[in-house]
């Protein structure tokens, strides 16, 4: 069992933050000894599950709905399920997203190290855009398609 201080630093969370769960009803089995918390370790687990929910893009009333899911039993494992496959998506689309920005500083990184080395951008313009560097013109592609992927 941990004390809310302990769990704190732990976990890099704030008091205040832990304190807001707990009245959110996200510890439904939370102990209390003479009114003070006490968390064991399935409330680190509730800790790493609202941490990967919140991550994912949900807000904390639903978070809650899903801790009320967990209360029901096993009625509500396709809710879940749902739920956790809804955010997988969601999560998908974001790293792809984030993998096209990636490829564009990736392309801009070796735009100005060759700018820099040839002291102007001619050979580079001279390139653009289809010939430039195996390599290169992945990422130059990527990071210029329509698409999500």
């Amino acid at each position: 069992m941990y004390t809310i201080g302990q769990v704190s630093q732990m976990c890099g969370i704030p008091v205040s933050t832990l304190r807001y769960y707990d009245k959110e009803g996200l510890f439904p089995h939370m102990e209390r000894v003479s009114g003070i918390r006490r968390f064991s370790d399935r409330e680190l687990e509730t800790l790493r599950i609202i941490d990967c929910l919140k991550k994912s893009g949900l807000e904390i009333r639903e978070i809650r709905k899903f801790m009320q899911w967990c209360a029901e039993g096993s009625s509500s494992y396709p809710q879940r399920r749902e739920l956790f496959e809804n955010q997988k998506k969601t999560v998908e689309k974001e790293i792809k997203r984030l993998q096209k920005t990636l490829d564009m500083l990736r392309f801009k990184c070796w735009y100005y190290d060759t700018a820099i080395a040839d002291g102007n951008e001619d050979r580079i313009n001279e390139m653009l855009p289809n010939n430039l560097p195996d390599d290169i013109q992945k990422l130059y592609d990527h990071a210029h398609s329509d698409d999500e992927d």
